[in-house]
């Protein structure tokens, strides 16, 4: 594995537009499991039909699904630190080699580590609004009405709030400026994604430099242009990017 950390910290190194593509991977060493598995978040919420909680039809009708999910994830995402993967984002970012951190999160994790040029393009749990007047509630505020309520209401006309995520059956957010921030990239480094959701899949193809991939599992490689891509490595990212750092900084 040093062989291909230090072809990666050759290529962070010699790069000065790179962009990244996170997926849910990037956020399991922090604490956060997998929404499916047998120790996931729908089984932690005892939730049977998980399939309707992102639904946006299904939230409109009954939205105390919804909440059943979110009271769990709250309280995982606020006790979630970031890695050192994270950190070592905001390192490059604050050396002006990052141009954007495109996620497939709702965790708010980059944010958390310190990166600034975060696109959360399935939105986040940070800001939350009432689907009738528009009032807007921090986090804080809709985990304090989630103690009081099983559905929280507005203060201002009792309409349900709605945390800014990206339900199906609604747009992603942020397509256009990811699409320019990939094609101006000269590196795309996919980290905890495996590619299968659209339209993020499709979105590192965009590049006109090369394509690093690095996730425990497997990659999907329909959207993937094998003559861009780099590597792919079948590895834990905080292993991975603890020995990248090592190499880019004899580098410097």
């Amino acid at each position: 594995m040093t062989d291909l950390a230090k072809k990666c910290a050759e290529l962070i190194y010699r790069s000065k537009n790179i962009a990244v593509l996170s997926g849910a991977g990037m956020s399991t060493n922090s604490g956060i499991p997998d929404f499916r598995g047998p120790n996931g978040i729908y089984t932690r919420a005892n939730i049977q039909n998980p399939e309707s909680i992102f639904d946006i039809d299904y939230f409109y009708e009954d939205p105390s699904l919804f909440y059943k999910f979110h009271k769990t994830f709250l309280e995982m995402i606020q006790q979630a630190e970031p890695t050192f993967t994270h950190k070592f984002l905001v390192q490059i970012e604050e050396e002006n080699k990052l141009s954007g951190i495109i996620t497939q999160n709702i965790d708010s994790l980059h944010q958390k580590a310190g990166s600034k040029k975060v696109y959360e393009i399935h939105g986040g749990c940070w800001d939350n609004y009432c689907l009738k007047c528009g009032k807007h509630y921090t986090q804080a505020d809709l985990s304090k009405k989630m103690q009081q309520e099983s559905i929280p209401k507005c203060d201002k006309c009792g309409e349900v709030i709605k945390p800014d995520i990206v339900f199906f059956g609604e747009p992603v957010k942020y397509l256009g400026v990811s699409e320019k921030i990939m094609t101006r990239s000269d590196l795309v480094l996919v980290l905890g994604s495996s590619l299968t959701v659209m339209p993020a899949a499709f979105l590192p193809s965009l590049t006109k430099g090369k394509i690093v991939v690095v996730t425990k599992g497997t990659v999907s490689t329909s959207y993937l242009p094998q003559d861009k891509v780099a590597f792919i490595v079948n590895e834990d990212l905080d292993t991975f990017f603890i020995e990248v750092a090592e190499e880019y900084e004899k580098m410097k």
